[in-house]
């Protein structure tokens, strides 16, 4: 698979933000203080929302670049090459600096798949804009940014917009840099958690971010229905049940399917019941990468619908 998506010629995925080093350990119960538990498992694997949305949209068989700020650390040498390994190419807006490298540790309970994150998130956060990002951009059928790195998200947003591009936000909570992202935007895909300031729900979030000119929302809900807003209409889509074992990076599986989708046809509720097919999916299975391997002719022309419009 690793060849295969290193090889595509599917769309062109641009995904800019954070990348980091994912130090894994599946327990039973999490430790209390003071105590030292044994995992039964442990995984080491690149993470971050944009590095495992482009893992995914790399496995789809799209040809996904990461624009990141990572620099010579031995560290980002591990996430460079984890992440070459399933087809992402690396623009490093660092390379050349020695900078502390975000690590996180990572617990997932196995019970419930429920997992707990400690990182540093984007350490490298002043880094500026690649000298070739206009030209990269202007190469993409779809751009989503993270707003891990605040200069180069708002740099590939203007570009993005510039040249009419799909561009995705990935909303997981609310940072300072979005008030610049979204007049940019024209897909918002939010947690259940995010808020724009001023409101109280999702509905209300849903309502500001359409009032400034978001053409579609879309909030998931973990196993819930995922709602949308766009053109006027508004509806929901039915999430698939599964056994969950594992939900590292489920939202980042989501938002790197719906950047794919989006460059594929069919309406908004397929792409998203497509998007959501992928991150159950990666519910399913235990481990960071194992269930890449999944991934089917069956997950790209997932022919499912189930909406509820309003």
């Amino acid at each position: 698979m690793n060849a295969q998506a290193a090889e595509s010629t599917g769309p062109v995925g641009v995904f800019v933000g954070l990348a980091t080093l994912d130090v894994v350990h599946r327990v039973s119960a999490a430790p209390a203080p003071n105590q030292k538990i044994t995992s039964s498992a442990q995984f080491v694997a690149a993470g971050g929302p944009a590095a495992n949305a482009a893992v995914t949209f790399a496995a789809l068989g799209g040809t996904a670049v990461l624009v990141t700020a990572l620099g010579d650390d031995p560290v980002a040498a591990l996430i460079k090459a984890e992440l070459a390994a399933f087809g992402v190419r690396v623009i490093d807006a660092a390379e050349g600096s020695t900078r502390a490298v975000p690590v996180s540790a990572v617990t997932v309970i196995e019970s419930t798949g429920d997992r707990s994150v400690v990182s540093a998130d984007a350490v490298n956060s002043d880094a500026s804009p690649p000298e070739d990002l206009e030209a990269v951009v202007a190469g993409a059928d779809v751009v989503l940014v993270d707003g891990h790195h605040p200069l180069i998200a708002c740099a590939a947003a203007e570009h993005a917009a510039a040249r009419v591009t799909t561009l995705v936000v990935d909303a997981g909570r609310w940072k300072p840099v979005m008030s610049e992202l979204i007049p940019h935007a024209t897909d918002m895909v939010c947690s259940a958690d995010f808020r724009a300031p001023g409101t109280s729900d999702t509905a209300s979030t849903a309502a500001a971010l359409v009032g400034s000119g978001v053409h579609t929302v879309v909030t998931t809900h973990g196993g819930d229905p995922v709602e949308w807003w766009s053109e006027g209409s508004s509806g929901s889509v039915d999430v698939e049940p599964v056994a969950v074992v594992d939900t590292l990076g489920a939202g980042d599986a989501f938002h790197g399917a719906y950047a794919y989708y989006s460059t594929q046809p069919g309406s908004l509720s397929e792409r998203i019941d497509r998007s959501a097919h992928v991150a159950a999916l990666r519910c399913s299975v235990i481990g960071p990468r194992a269930w890449l391997h999944e991934l089917s002719a069956d997950t790209l022309h997932y022919p499912r619908t189930r909406k509820r419009q309003r």
